[in-house]
């Protein structure tokens, strides 16, 4: 079975051919539980403290509770050096030839505007000057803070970390302390794709599937597995992430993720602004959908169109700004 053939239709009608460089409006929304499978840091402060926010206890009650929030850039850059190291590696194992830009593509001073990953997450010209024809790409995908749906006390713990000597192995005072985040804690995530293709989508799925290590020092600590249980496609984002954390605290989403997130995906379809556009997967369908995903085998032919597509849309957008800074002569 062909990718196009297991994607549900309902999809497939969002879905471009190839990336063009003037956006549609065509959205689909991911949403997934990101779950720690290890103690984790999320902290952006020297202070060693994890990012904590005061938000309503659920959608219907107001009683203010203090989260942890995983912020977009903590999602983001991971993913980002996955993807990247994905289709690498696929094309290498495939014996696909790629030129020169895209062998020496790397983040985030080297970028080469020409690959999937420039294409998808965007990309900034690192060219030194202001020559001419110079163009940046900007990115069709979106992230934002991702909150816990348990309170932060019930999911923050303090160790301290002690120095122990090289040559008598004796254990010294204590140097400090670092707060972490315990082991299956939740945080409902939606990550939006604008104007994408289908070898997009699914190697972005797979991403998510196989992206293991988010936070802080995680040489030792931040496994998280990505548990995608919901998909909305439209013209428009349906939902936030935090309206999201809101409906999940007030439903039973242990039980049945997939299904919570289907009741919330229901509710909030009705208030789309383009709801005769925007359509959302049934459980069964969705589940069938995703594990067909993690089923299929990326071959050639797929991940050579994805870079295809890359450098004709890198050839086209090169092509408008020549164009552009002729213009302004």
């Amino acid at each position: 079975m062909t990718y196009s053939q297991f994607i549900p239709k309902e999809i497939t009608q969002h879905l471009l051919s190839e990336p063009t460089i003037l956006r549609r409006p065509n959205t689909i929304q991911i949403l997934m539980l990101r779950q720690t499978h290890d103690y984790s840091i999320f902290r952006t402060e020297e202070t060693r403290e994890l990012n904590v926010t005061v938000l309503p206890k659920s959608i219907d009650d107001m009683t203010p509770t203090t989260r942890v929030a995983m912020l977009a850039s903590k999602q983001k850059a991971p993913e980002n050096r996955h993807f990247s190291t994905l289709i690498r590696g696929i094309a290498g194992d495939n014996g696909l030839e790629l030129d020169k830009a895209q062998k020496e593509c790397e983040l985030k001073d080297n970028l080469c505007l020409r690959c999937p990953r420039c294409t998808l997450f965007g990309a900034v010209s690192t060219e030194k000057g202001r020559g001419s024809g110079r163009w940046n790409i900007k990115h069709r995908i979106e992230y934002s803070t991702a909150y816990s749906l348990e309170p932060w006390e019930e999911i923050s713990e303090i160790t301290t970390f002690n120095a122990v000597s090289t040559s008598t192995q004796s254990t010294g005072q204590a140097l400090g302390y670092v707060e972490s985040i315990v082991p299956l804690a939740n945080f409902p995530s939606v990550v939006t794709l604008t104007s994408v293709t289908s070898e997009e989508l699914i190697t972005y799925l797979k991403t998510l599937m196989t992206c293991k290590s988010y936070g802080a020092e995680t040489r030792t600590k931040g496994d998280m597995v990505n548990v995608i249980v919901g998909l909305a496609v439209g013209y428009e984002e349906l939902l936030t992430p935090l309206e999201y954390n809101l409906e999940l605290c007030k439903r039973d989403y242990k039980t049945d993720p997939v299904q919570a997130t289907f009741e919330v995906l229901e509710k909030y379809k009705k208030l789309a602004a383009f709801s005769d556009k925007t359509a959302i997967l049934k459980p069964a369908e969705f589940r069938t959908f995703i594990e067909k995903t993690r089923e299929f085998s990326i071959s050639k032919e797929f991940i050579q169109k994805l870079y295809n597509d890359a450098t004709k849309f890198a050839s086209q957008a090169e092509e408008m700004a020549k164009r552009e800074s002729g213009s302004k002569k």
